[in-house]
């Protein structure tokens, strides 16, 4: 099985190649529109900020790739942010595969939200074999909000979504390379979609 993890200018490319090789998968690291295109699933991660990382994908032609792509596509993170329609973050236009917008914490909450929280989600694709309320790892100031795709909630205080799904478009706020067992089944899922 061919898998690609989108390269750009994020900070967690090298966590999920490591997740995935310890499921004894190998993967491809790229920015080339010829291999993302022939890749069997595409793995769009990302630890950074939403303008410039646009930006970058921008300059690669990849804004427009991406969502045209028709194999399953998992965003992480800012993968998934970027994936919605608009961030706050830079006031940046994104990719706009969810309708979903996403917004900077505010109140009375600590930014960023650091740790892990309990996830409610219905034990099915994506999250197969995961018991409802698992706890996964965030770190994020940004969320996304809840819409007709969000997969999965997460409360900080108020739900926002921790997980969105759209045809072959599935996307995660929490790190589920970093989420311990929990995460590994998820990437497993993902895989065996």
């Amino acid at each position: 099985m061919n898998i690609v993890v989108i390269k750009y200018n994020a900070g967690n490319i090298g966590s999920v190649a490591n997740a995935l090789e310890r499921l004894g998968i190998k993967c491809l690291v790229t920015d080339d529109p010829d291999e993302i295109r022939r890749a069997d699933k595409v793995i769009f991660p990302g630890v950074g900020e939403a303008s410039s990382t646009m930006k970058y994908l921008n300059d690669k032609g990849l804004e427009k790739l991406i969502p045209s792509l028709i194999q399953p596509v998992l965003g992480i993170c800012l993968g998934m942010q970027l994936m919605c329609s608009w961030s706050e973050e830079g006031d940046t236009p994104a990719l706009n595969i969810f309708p979903e917008k996403v917004k900077l914490f505010r109140g009375s909450v600590k930014v960023p939200h650091i740790g892990w929280n309990s996830v409610t989600f219905h034990p099915a694709g994506l999250f197969k074999d995961l018991e409802p309320g698992s706890y996964f790892y965030f770190v994020h100031s940004y969320f996304a909000e809840s819409g007709p795709e969000t997969l999965a909630v997460c409360n900080y205080p108020a739900p926002f979504s921790a997980a969105l799904q759209r045809d072959n478009f599935y996307a995660v706020q929490f790190h589920p390379e970093k989420s311990g067992v929990v995460g590994q089944t998820l990437l497993k899922n993902f895989i065996e979609l």
